[in-house]
């Protein structure tokens, strides 16, 4: 299983960045997929997620600016950023939770490799 992620960059303040993130390989079903981001310095955390049926969670300080989707058919995912802040500066790591079996109905998360994201003021 890989996770390939893109769409980091550097942006000003206020502006945009969409994040992708493929899944590929020996895949039954994907549960649950999620959007993290280590800041300089500081601990990873979760900033959105999507469950397979299309319910989102989001952090609270990117409430109304960002948007996470999921297309099942394809295994992707995506994390639109509009409004971004310096303090939205970060590693980005997208996270799934899937079954490589049918038979086998225990999932197990994976990574894939963070994607920079550089919002300056």
């Amino acid at each position: 299983v890989q996770l390939q992620a893109s769409g980091g960059g550097l942006v000003q303040a206020g502006g945009s960045l969409r994040l992708s993130c493929e899944v590929s390989g020996n895949i039954f079903e994907i549960n649950d997929m999620a959007w993290y981001r280590q800041p300089p310095g500081e601990e990873r955390e979760l900033v959105a997620s999507v469950t397979r049926g299309g319910s989102t969670n989001y952090v609270d300080s990117v409430k109304g600016r960002f948007t996470i989707s999921r297309d099942n058919g394809k295994n992707t995912m995506v994390l639109q950023m509009n409004s971004l802040k310096p303090e939205d500066t970060a590693v980005y790591y997208c996270n799934v939770d899937l079954r490589v079996y049918s038979w086998n109905a225990d999932s197990q998360p994976y990574w894939g490799r963070g994607t920079q994201v550089t919002v300056s003021s």
